[in-house]
């Protein structure tokens, strides 16, 4: 019998689907030694943004179930 593939939890937490089927995640860098950064990169990095072509194959490898 086949067994199933687990999901990587941590993968799956911090990565999320669209509609359109893409891929979007946090910027790094924006949970500590904030206060040596200025707002507007703070801002920036809060923000939500489609993982590059190139780290596509290693997330889908964590994330088996993707669809």
């Amino acid at each position: 019998m086949k067994r199933k593939m687990k999901t990587t939890k941590s993968a799956a937490k911090r990565f999320k689907i669209t509609g359109s089927g893409k891929i979007v995640a946090y910027g790094a860098g924006h949970s500590h030694h904030l206060e040596k950064k200025g707002m507007k990169r703070k801002k920036r990095q809060l923000k939500k943004r489609v993982v590059e072509r190139e780290d596509l194959k290693n997330i889908k490898a964590l994330l088996p179930y993707l669809k």
